[in-house]
């Protein structure tokens, strides 16, 4: 039997969330799934978590065939990326892809905002991304062609000044890789899914959202990965330094 690829997933905390959406896909895609989670972040989030959410999401895993491994990571720490590398490739080998869907995600303006936020998110959302990326390409050890990066980003800015500034932070980077990086043949993309609602819309941003979507519905979890997973494919590695929206069309 061929021995199946391993990708990293980071942000996969939640069984609702886009992380878990895009880690199941990849599992029945044939990949071995290595997660990351930080539950210290959902718990002071006010949609909160639920306390079996990883454990059934690794369930959901193993049951398409995926060996599988959770990591948590404080990726605030500026030595949680290496070791978070290091763990997964103890458990499941060298990875071949990577994909980044954690996030620090707290609204406030340009008034409001504080320092210590502002750092927070620059360090979570940018710096450890720069830095998972850096470790990623150390280690990559795959056929040309074969690496993947990939991470998810956000255009929104207004009362969002911390996420949306580092998530633009974050697109530089990851383009910055696409070339920078071309020695290994890896592609590296970013994926914009607009609004998905994974439990933190209220009833009335939900149907303002819908009306304001072309195509009359919210994005899901699913939307996200079908794209990831042609990216991470074979028939997605043309597709190199690209920054791609997958929102249904909706604009704000």
């Amino acid at each position: 039997m061929a021995q199946r690829p391993v990708v990293l997933v980071t942000g996969v905390g939640r069984r609702v969330g886009i992380g878990a959406g895009i880690a199941a896909r990849l599992a029945r895609d044939g990949w071995d799934v290595a997660t990351s989670h930080w539950t210290p972040y959902d718990d002071r989030m006010p949609w909160g978590r639920r306390e079996h959410d990883p454990d059934e999401v690794h369930a959901e895993l193993r049951a398409a065939g995926a060996a599988t491994v959770a990591v948590p990571a404080d990726l605030s720490r500026p030595e949680a990326p290496a070791e978070l590398l290091e763990a997964v490739e103890s458990a499941l080998g060298p990875v071949t892809a990577l994909v980044m869907a954690h996030a620090e995600s707290v609204d406030s303006s340009i008034l409001d905002t504080t320092v210590e936020s502002f750092d927070r998110h620059f360090a979570v959302n940018a710096r450890a991304a720069w830095l998972l990326i850096a470790e990623f390409a150390r280690r990559f050890r795959g056929a040309p062609g074969t690496g993947r990066i990939v991470a998810l980003t956000s255009d929104h800015t207004v009362h969002n000044l911390p996420y949306g500034a580092s998530k633009g932070a974050l697109d530089r980077i990851v383009l910055a890789a696409a070339r920078e990086l071309q020695d290994l043949r890896l592609t590296a993309n970013v994926v914009n899914p607009g609004p998905v609602d994974t439990g933190w819309m209220d009833d009335a941003l939900r149907c303002d959202l819908l009306e304001r979507n072309p195509l009359g519905r919210g994005g899901t979890p699913q939307d996200t990965a079908n794209l990831v997973s042609f990216l991470l494919g074979e028939q997605g590695g043309w597709i190199n330094g690209q920054l791609l929206c997958s929102d249904g069309g909706w604009k704000a």
